[in-house]
């Protein structure tokens, strides 16, 4: 094993295929249906607005990749640009969260798949651990796959609804039909934010201060278009309510369903490719053990991306998707705040900073207090650790 930077593997189609296999997965197949039920004909309005909120905070995202092109993302802005507590805040947010996330998008292989027991998901984790550790080509290749059958289905999905070809049982939820625009746009903001993993593989882009910025807008126009489809599309065909979601209802077009297990593969590969690379600063930066910031001769991180399969795989066990999206919301809102503020503090006169910072803050107020009580906890834990440990 030796020490060393990452090679710079991936051009703007790279980017941004990573940036949609990020994002397709369970905003498509889970957000979507269930904001849908939740909010109605706010969506209309609640989705591109989301989308506007990812772009200012994307942009701040893409100016700090562009000034520090390293892995891990808001860790390492954090740690440069403001302080280390920050830093290490945003890095360990990311890890729990996205842990969740990725463990969630392997249980919806699995119920997509309409398989019961443990061992789907945890074969779907393992099995994107060994590719991803393959590396990162391999990766890139794979991840174009996916999506463009994500894509395909997700095209396909809106030709058959127009005639009424698709169909779908639909599972109400308790008080639907809310039209506060702004809790539905913070829960959809969650449903855009995979265009982070660009950022996060910044020190992979190929000459990211000009690649990633382009590399995040048309990942989100793309994403924000896709979206609205699936919308307009569920809305022609299934009325008032609809939704292609795990707990929403299921899609009876098999190749619908299809697409909708590489979106979820797709999700889970880029979840652990982005993990294992925020392990690996933290690594660097002895925020945490050593071993995770080690390279192997082929310059790819496995003691980190097998840290990241294996901790993905055991949360399976007692994942719950519901919980994994809404803490989600919360850690982002924050990760986000603490991306514009480095933003901002190398340059204050980004008025695009200031629009994303201002938007984490008004869309924090719409997450739940339950999930901001167990966010902050686990944030108080982190914190603890980063004391003992470099103590």
């Amino acid at each position: 094993m030796t020490d060393g930077t990452l090679k710079r593997e991936l051009g703007l189609s790279g980017a941004i295929v990573t940036g949609l296999g990020s994002i397709l997965g369970t905003g498509a197949f889970v957000a979507i249906g269930v904001a849908s039920t939740m909010w109605g004909d706010t969506l209309l309005l609640a989705i591109p607005l989301a989308a506007g909120v990812a772009v200012f905070n994307g942009l701040s995202s893409a100016f700090l990749a562009g000034r520090f092109p390293v892995a891990g993302g808001t860790y390492e802005y954090g740690y440069r640009a403001l302080n280390p507590w920050f830093g290490f805040g945003a890095g360990w947010l990311f890890l729990l969260a996205k842990t969740a996330s990725a463990a969630a998008a392997a249980l919806g292989v699995a119920l997509y798949l309409d398989v019961d027991g443990p061992w789907v998901p945890i074969g779907a984790a393992l099995g994107v651990t060994l590719l991803v550790v393959a590396g990162i080509r391999r990766t890139a290749l794979a991840n174009l796959v996916l999506v463009g059958v994500t894509i395909a289905a997700i095209v396909w999905f809106w030709y058959r609804a127009q005639d009424g070809a698709i169909g779908w049982s639909v599972l109400r939820v308790p008080g639907s039909e809310h039209t506060d625009i702004a809790a539905a746009t913070a829960f959809l903001f969650v449903a855009y934010t995979g265009y982070g993993r660009i950022a996060t593989l910044g020190e992979e882009v190929k000459s990211p201060a000009r690649t990633i910025p382009v590399a995040v807008v048309i990942t989100l126009a793309v994403a924000a278009t896709l979206y609205m489809s699936i919308e307009i599309g569920g809305r022609l065909a299934g009325g008032e309510f609809w939704g292609i979601g795990l707990e929403l209802g299921f899609v009876d077009d098999r190749f619908v369903q299809i697409g909708a297990i590489t979106a979820m593969l797709g999700v889970l590969l880029n979840l652990v490719l982005g993990l294992s690379r925020v392990w690996l600063a933290m690594g660097r930066r002895r925020d945490m053990p050593e071993t995770l910031a080690r390279l192997d001769t082929r310059q790819e991180p496995t003691v980190a991306i097998v840290l990241s399969g294996l901790l993905v795989a055991a949360v399976t066990l007692v994942g719950d998707i519901s919980l994994a999206w809404s803490f989600s919301a919360m850690t982002v809102l924050l990760y986000y705040g603490i991306t514009n503020l480095a933003a901002l503090r190398l340059d204050r006169r980004k008025i695009t900073s200031w629009i994303g910072l201002a938007s984490c803050v008004f869309l924090s107020f719409f997450v739940p207090l339950d999930v901001w009580l167990i966010g902050v906890g686990l944030l108080v834990i982190g914190l603890i650790w980063k004391t003992w440990f470099k103590g």
